[in-house]
């Protein structure tokens, strides 16, 4: 009986989900409060006014407004400047 055993061709094929980290809304761009401004792994973005920061490190509007990117000391902050009626 000759035969062929299954190859383990696929055995090393498999790759993990991707966590679509990253910046959601740019700096000189409007969010609205509870918009997410980035998804981060550990902090490397700070948040600043108008920005909170969840469980996990990421960051969201508190207030309406536009994004502001900034290094303050070697951080960097994001903060919202909120819209003037």
């Amino acid at each position: 009986m000759a035969h062929v055993k299954a190859g383990g061709v696929a055995k090393g094929n498999k790759d993990s989900v991707s966590k679509r980290l990253g910046v959601k809304i740019y700096g000189g761009q409007m969010a609205k409060p509870g918009s997410i401004i980035i998804r981060q792994m550990g902090t490397r973005v700070y948040p600043g006014d108008g920005i909170n920061m969840g469980r996990d490190r990421t960051l969201f509007a508190t207030i309406a407004g536009m994004v502001q990117f900034e290094t303050r000391r070697g951080k960097q902050f994001v903060s919202i400047l909120p819209q003037s009626r």
